[in-house]
């Protein structure tokens, strides 16, 4: 038989390039996509997908599109190996593609019209169902036939069909950095490295272990820190499981703090203070102590009041979750504006609270027509799930905007979904008046109010964990808004990454509502 990555071995030197040499990959669960942003020669992006153990592969000259009114040149290219998917780094030049490359989408696809994706691209049209983190519904490829400029090049047409997740105008340059890494190609060719996956050495989690329950100095993230009562009981357990200790929570923030920190970095944090554990009444706690270690940053609020908090926390490293979570602090709540602009929000902040008669049910329909109006908008946001009984939506804005436009759009938003399902909806400030009705709260969106950050614990047995989540995600029977906790939710960022990075330099502008 033919080795379909023959042709892709023999254009390459893999004693100079970091691509992988690859081998046919035996077919195994939903097949995959990609879309790499590849600067080269000129700017193009790579199109690929998981079929027959290779991925089949288009250059894209001008990138995909979710504007069903716009068709793409794709240049039919070799096969690549399915160890593509992943890759990400720079190829040297004089070497075939030389240039800068990242992971700008990935995700699944279910080939439509044809059971053998295979069979469709030999005979010159494919149609699949795409489900990434920038690109979803329907895309179609067609050859064209006859067509061209005499080259020789295998040319097809690309283009999305005005389906839910159609958006005109949609333009991929808008959205520059890898998914996986949260990289710009720019990034890439500087050699920034990717934001760590969770994880910090096994060895520090092991000297953690080996600390008596008194406490003791553990270095962790390059820091040395005094961390106390390692056996107290912090969380109760869930039916049918221990309870959590402090030791157990300090490892949770240890492994998540390089994922946590984009979330974080740059911002005053309040901290949610439970001591004596989440089945005690906490308290908010946003002074930085005097006795916080040098190293922890803060912010010196320039507005602040006779008797209001005047120094912030502000985490600009991951020891700083660490050292938080020591102190007692089971919730990070990062502000939505940075210390350099307090008054300039970088997200809109939707947050669907449910009342005592909302069932999951109806806080799902409002978060998916939340959804449906963005994809309308053209407005890049995602969900996550606040690991109590809410949803929360954040959107990120390009500087300029002050709370109050923030807050003006996101009610406007929000009532124009509220008019869809008027019986699960109040607008009442008092919950006792709300008659046990769901409020999309907008309030949220003014300085100095937080909600809780992305991998923040919430205090409640078992621990669970606030957890960005995919849009399609909404549509899974087993999602609930506390699934995870601080003893899943690594094995989560390990399987699927997070899905927050797409937010990350995702920065627009809002569109008028009207």
């Amino acid at each position: 038989m033919t080795d379909p990555l023959a042709t892709y071995r023999s254009m390459r030197d893999f004693a100079r390039t970091p691509e992988p040499a690859g081998d046919v990959a035996t077919d195994e669960g939903a097949p995959r996509f990609v879309v790499q942003r590849h600067r080269a020669s000129h700017l193009h992006y790579d199109l690929r997908f998981e079929i027959d153990g290779v991925l089949v592969s288009w250059a894209v000259p001008k990138g995909p599109t979710l504007d069903p009114g716009t068709r793409r040149l794709a240049v039919h290219v070799e096969d690549h190996p399915v160890d593509y998917l992943h890759f990400e780094g720079t190829i040297p030049g004089g070497e075939y593609g030389g240039g800068d490359v990242i992971v700008w989408d990935t995700g699944t696809f279910e080939p439509v019209r044809t059971d053998d994706p295979a069979v469709a691209v030999a005979a010159g049209e494919l149609h699949v169902e795409v489900h990434g983190r920038k690109l979803r519904g329907r895309l179609v490829l067609v050859r064209r036939e006859g067509k061209g400029s005499g080259s020789g090049k295998d040319e097809w047409m690309l283009l999305h069909k005005r389906d839910e997740h159609a958006v005109d105008g949609w333009d991929p340059e808008d959205h520059p950095r890898s998914v996986l890494s949260g990289r710009t190609n720019d990034d890439v060719l500087a050699g920034v490295p990717p934001t760590p996956a969770a994880g910090v050495p096994d060895e520090a989690i092991d000297a953690l272990g080996d600390l008596p329950g008194v406490g003791g100095t553990w270095e962790v993230h390059g820091r040395r820190l005094k961390v106390t009562n390692l056996d107290k009981v912090l969380f109760p357990g869930r039916p049918g499981e221990e309870a959590i200790t402090k030791r157990e929570l300090l490892a949770y923030a240890a492994q998540v703090a390089p994922v946590a920190l984009p979330y974080l970095e740059g911002r005053a944090v309040n901290l949610h203070r439970y001591p004596e554990g989440a089945d005690r009444p906490g308290f908010w706690h946003k002074q930085r102590p005097d006795h916080a270690p040098e190293w922890v940053d803060c912010w010196e609020n320039p507005d602040a009041d006779e008797g209001e908090t005047t120094a912030y926390v502000v985490a600009d490293e991951p020891a700083t979750l660490v050292w938080m979570a020591n102190f007692g602090a089971l919730e990070w709540h990062p502000w939505t504006s940075r210390t350099q602009a307090m008054h300039e929000p970088t997200y809109a902040l939707v947050d669907l609270d449910p009342g005592e008669r909302t069932s999951w049910e109806d806080l799902l329909v409002l978060a998916r027509l939340h959804r449906t109006a963005l994809d309308h908008l053209g407005v890049t946001a995602l969900p996550k799930v606040t690991g109590r009984r809410g949803i929360q939506v954040w959107v990120p804005v390009v500087p300029g905007y002050s709370f109050t436009d923030t807050r003006t759009w996101v009610e406007r938003l929000s009532r124009t979904v509220g008019k869809v399902v008027p019986e699960l909806v109040s607008w009442k400030w008092e919950v006792k008046a709300r008659g046990g009705l769901a409020r999309l709260d907008y309030t949220q969106n003014a300085v100095n109010k937080t909600l809780v950050g992305p991998w923040s614990p919430r205090p409640a047995p078992g621990a669970p964990v606030s957890v960005p989540i995919r849009w399609e995600e909404l549509d899974d029977p087993d999602l609930r808004p506390d699934r995870w906790t601080i003893r899943t939710a690594l094995d989560r960022i390990a399987e699927h990454g997070d899905p927050f990075r797409a937010l990350l330099g995702a920065a627009q502008e809002l569109p008028e509502i009207s």
